[in-house]
């Protein structure tokens, strides 16, 4: 039987265990988008997770969507991530970080160039983005032309490049969450009519485009993906789930590793098993009632052979030294809700571990 504990390696990238850190976007970062000293505290502090997997950065000024994350566009934010990379590595451990391009969820508020957030179509999202000005609506995007498309396309190629000069041992390209390319795999915010919109070959293609380019950039070895099916998160609307990843998956290059973030679809989850050969991560969530995963989840979905390692958001958040607290049966830090975007050390840094 498969223990959390087993070693395994994801192309380039040795693992001492199975249990992987899921991306959590804290809102900690410099104004910038450069990364912190707290930051590098924060990462370092997990390293005993198999893999650690960052918070989403974006890999172009347009790309950002919220307030205090951080990029890896510009040199002065290589060089502070270059502090958490050697940080975690020192302890350890090891990292990748998540590319996440937000398109349409952002707000011009949120930059000094006050330029219009981007999207597969001039189709605002449902809700409202936080803003130093306050709660504000999310506004109608710029639709993006081929051309931007294909900028778009080097950008995520640029920022994979940055990655590895700051140190980092991959890249993940985020596909999930409602975010820039989930929203051309999605019917609601896809409503081109060229080559990146309409059927489905068209509607995966800026995934496998950008997927294929990362790869390019820093090997299929250290590239991997993350995808969130049948999540409607963002006001994200897929329509035919089903037969959108069937399509997918299969059309993805070999990667280090595939995850999938689990909303409430396990049959999906199984479709993508069947359909990938290579490394397969899962947060486990199978149920309304599953969240936040569990130690047992995570167990569990390895004795079905669903997947080859799990990630956990909620649990390593609180507890920073979770592998030891899981070989021992806990105790285990609740999260506090309050402190999970934006602030200081407190609700960040300062969960104790078990030796405290």
């Amino acid at each position: 039987m498969t223990s959390l504990f087993d070693s395994l390696t994801f192309g380039k990238i040795p693992l001492a265990n199975r249990l992987v850190m899921a991306p959590m976007t804290r809102n900690r970062a410099k104004p910038c988008g450069g990364a912190t000293e707290l930051m590098a505290e924060y990462y370092a502090q997990r390293a005993s997770a198999g893999l650690v997997i960052t918070e989403g950065v974006q890999p172009s000024r347009t790309g950002q969507g919220f307030i205090n994350t951080p990029g890896l566009h510009h040199p002065e934010q290589v060089r502070t991530w270059r502090a958490v990379t050697d940080a975690v590595h020192a302890a350890g451990g090891r990292i990748v970080v998540q590319l996440m391009h937000s398109g349409r969820i952002g707000h011009p508020s949120l930059y000094e160039s006050a330029h219009r957030s981007v999207a597969p179509s001039p189709v605002a999202a449902a809700g409202q983005c936080f803003t130093p000005d306050g709660m504000r609506d999310y506004e109608v995007p710029h639709e993006l032309t081929v051309e931007e498309i294909a900028a778009t396309v080097a950008d995520f190629a640029s920022a994979a490049r940055n990655a590895v000069e700051a140190g980092f041992d991959g890249v993940q390209v985020h596909a999930g969450n409602g975010f820039l390319l989930h929203q051309f795999l999605a019917e609601n915010t896809n409503r081109r009519t060229d080559a990146y919109g309409g059927s489905l070959a068209n509607r995966i293609r800026l995934t496998v485009e950008v997927t294929e380019a990362v790869a390019a950039a820093i090997g299929n070895e250290r590239t991997a993906v993350r995808l969130s099916p049948a999540n409607p998160y963002n006001d994200i609307a897929e329509g035919d789930t089903d037969a959108l990843y069937a399509a997918l998956v299969p059309a993805l290059p070999d990667l280090a590793f595939l995850e999938v973030c689990e909303i409430v679809a396990r049959p999906v989850t199984r479709t993508v098993r069947d359909l990938w050969r290579g490394n397969l991560v899962v947060n486990p969530h199978a149920t309304p009632d599953s969240f936040p995963a569990t130690a047992a989840t995570a167990q569990e979905v390895l004795d079905e052979g669903l997947a080859d390692a799990v990630s956990l958001g909620a649990l390593f958040l609180a507890n920073p030294d979770l592998p030891a607290r899981i070989r021992t049966g806990g105790p285990f830090n609740a999260a506090d809700e309050s402190t999970f975007y934006g602030g200081d050390h407190r609700g960040y840094t300062d969960y104790p571990a078990l030796d405290r």
